[in-house]
């Protein structure tokens, strides 16, 4: 067997000395020893015609199916087919379209709702108070803008805007940046074990994934840092030149920079879960990522964009309400909106409104990174037929043994 780290290489045979597992045709019972392997009684031969015309005579029997082989779907009269994929946990161990990958993530919430959503929710509180209390307290006044102000000193204010912008949400990234180093850790187990059929408590899952919190500290800090690193050397030398023609080379260099974050967060999009399940390094996850993602970086992107978009409509529809009675509840909020002012949101607002972000959290955190998992086991299955892996070591019957040593993905 291959001994790399994380999943078991997949389509490698039994180690030598070892029962692949897989049972074989059973001896006819009336066996004696001889070379023919063929019972003594025969059925007789077979009385094959044409069916006849109607009102031609007698109708002769057809058989519903062939010989040797079970019906495909499970009932008579289909014929032969391939059997259906094995299922032991959220997904079938093949390759998976939108839908199913979709379908796994919810899966995994609704079976284990308990572990899943104690994480999503313990994230989401604490994020959501961390939040508020910044914005409430430590939150600078945002820089205006004049608008008779020269092309030159709108240029100048804008970048002010921007870097005071960018200042005052660091705390908020940072936040954030933790939440999700946190989900991503605990609930990358629970869908691997998912995934195989197995259950697992939060404990369990938190001590598989504690060990590895550090390299996934470091890659999530890194990809971020790349990303502003980037849209720095794409909009720097507009800055530099200050003038009209700066702002327009700024802008055009912002749009070609957003496109090169695009395509390399895409490319390192899978690397999470080839962290945590195989075991790897930060840059080998990411290269693992890109790897597995060479050739499929559009339907990638797509499930990524469709994921995002429904996390944001789940999110809105849950804010809405908790928005409009935050604002109902805030006099001053609301006095404010209707003199035209910008609006002082005090304590009640901010405690409305948190609350509905913590549901719309607790319910898009485990969705998001139920996707991206079952994103890189569908890339495997693809490239490297993970599938028969798995289901060897779900136990599924016909695929042989669980190799020594392996347990679940995560192990």
């Amino acid at each position: 067997m291959n001994d790399t780290p994380g999943w078991a290489s997949p389509g490698s045979a039994p180690s030598d000395g070892q029962d692949s597992g897989v049972p074989g045709p059973a001896a006819p019972a009336d066996d004696t020893g001889s070379s023919s392997k063929w019972s003594a009684a025969q059925p007789p031969p077979g009385q094959w015609s044409p069916p006849s015309a109607p009102g031609t005579g007698p109708a002769i029997p057809r058989p519903t199916q062939a010989w040797g082989g079970p019906p495909r779907g499970g009932g008579p009269g289909h014929g032969w087919g391939p059997p259906p994929a094995a299922k032991p946990g959220v997904i079938p161990l093949r390759p998976l379209g939108v839908g199913e990958i979709l379908d796994g993530a919810v899966s995994t919430m609704r079976t284990h709702w308990r572990v899943v959503l104690s994480v999503a929710l313990a994230v989401a509180v604490v994020s959501q108070i961390s939040d508020i209390l910044f914005r409430r307290y430590l939150l600078p006044e945002p820089v205006e803008l004049d608008p008779n102000a020269s092309p030159s000193e709108l240029l100048s204010q804008t970048a002010d805007s921007l870097s005071s912008t960018l200042v005052s949400e660091l705390p908020s990234l940072a936040i954030l940046v933790i939440g999700t180093l946190f989900t991503t850790a605990v609930l990358t187990v629970v869908i691997s074990r998912s995934v195989l059929g197995r259950p697992v408590t939060l404990s369990e899952a938190w001590n598989e994934a504690r060990p590895r919190l550090p390299q996934l500290l470091g890659l999530t800090l890194l990809l971020p840092l790349i990303s502003a690193a980037i849209m720095t050397a794409a909009i720097l030398p507009g800055l530099l030149m200050g003038s009209v023609g700066g702002a327009t080379l700024t802008a055009l260099g912002g749009m070609a920079g957003l496109v090169v974050i695009v395509w390399l967060m895409v490319r390192f999009s899978l690397a999470s879960p080839a962290l945590m399940l195989e075991r790897q390094s930060v840059l080998s996850a990411m290269r693992r990522s890109a790897k597995l993602v060479t050739g499929a970086w559009w339907r990638t992107f797509g499930v990524l964009l469709l994921t995002l978009l429904i996390s944001f409509l789940i999110s809105l529809i849950i804010a809405i309400p908790f928005v409009l009675i935050a604002t109902a509840v805030d006099s001053e909020g609301l006095a404010g909106l209707y003199s035209g002012n910008a609006p002082d949101y005090g304590w009640p607002y901010l405690i409305v409104t948190g609350i509905g972000s913590v549901i719309a959290s607790t319910i898009t955190y485990p969705i998001s990174a139920g996707v991206t998992v079952l994103l890189y086991i569908d890339q495997r299955i693809r490239r490297e037929a993970l599938d028969l892996e798995l289901a060897r070591a779900a136990g599924v019957a016909g695929y042989g043994t669980q190799p020594p040593g392996r347990g679940s993905p995560g192990n």
